[in-house]
């Protein structure tokens, strides 16, 4: 035995929002059906979805501010989240080409933190990255701004007060290092308590190493206005 639960509906163009303790619609599919998506695309339905590509193609980007190991000041990607608006990061993929190792203790890693207080300066250094909305038939319309590939430093230097993912690994040479290759270098990072980034701040992710080490990003997040980031 069932039991239907009948309403009026209208059809909707977009979501509404409204202040706290007001009344809100509950959502339904065209025919009927209860909302059941995952949040997360629930939020890309709305547009409210973006990501960024850090190399293109086959061109990689060289770590550690065009030298080698981390650098602080010369991130490879920067999110700068200005005040007002908030971002959560769903998904940073890194995948870094490891050099040859020349010497036992080798090191090759990738980080991705944020400066939870300061929206980045770049200063005009690094490249500008586009920002595509993760729903393409909605325009890009993200507050934020992406500046990758620094070979000088950005303007202030941030402080890494929170570490998201950290990947590193080491050479270990039996005999001779000569031709030894690291073994695969990739950080990923798919929370299943997704932080909630509160403009200013910045996402900012590095990879380097004893070595020069090249790599790519693909940066997945959810944008909204700060007012909505409290239950």
């Amino acid at each position: 035995m069932s039991a239907i639960i009948k309403g009026n509906a209208r059809q909707a163009t977009s979501v509404q929002r409204v202040a706290e303790g007001a009344e809100v619609f509950q959502r339904f599919l065209r025919d009927g059906s209860l909302v059941g998506a995952d949040w997360k695309q629930a939020a890309i339905f709305q547009g409210l979805g973006y990501v960024i590509n850090v190399g293109a193609f086959s061109t990689p980007i060289v770590g550690g501010g065009n030298g080698t190991v981390l650098d602080q000041d010369q991130p490879e990607f920067v999110i700068s989240v200005p005040s007002g608006t908030s971002i959560m990061p769903i998904r940073v993929e890194v995948c870094c080409l490891t050099p040859l190792i020349t010497a036992d203790a080798d090191e090759a890693e990738i980080l991705v933190a944020v400066d939870q207080d300061t929206a980045a300066t770049t200063g005009g250094q690094g490249t500008a990255e586009t920002i595509y909305n993760l729903n393409t038939l909605k325009g890009a319309g993200s507050a934020c701004t992406v500046t990758s590939a620094f070979t000088a430093n950005i303007t202030a230097a941030p402080a890494l007060d929170i570490e998201l993912m950290h990947k590193q690994i080491t050479a270990d040479v039996n005999g001779t290092a000569a031709n030894a290759y690291f073994q695969e270098l990739r950080g990923l990072y798919e929370p299943i308590a997704v932080p909630i980034l509160n403009g200013p701040c910045a996402l900012m992710g590095y990879w380097g190493g004893t070595s020069a080490v090249s790599g790519f990003a693909v940066v997945q997040w959810v944008e909204f206005p700060t007012s909505f980031s409290t239950i």
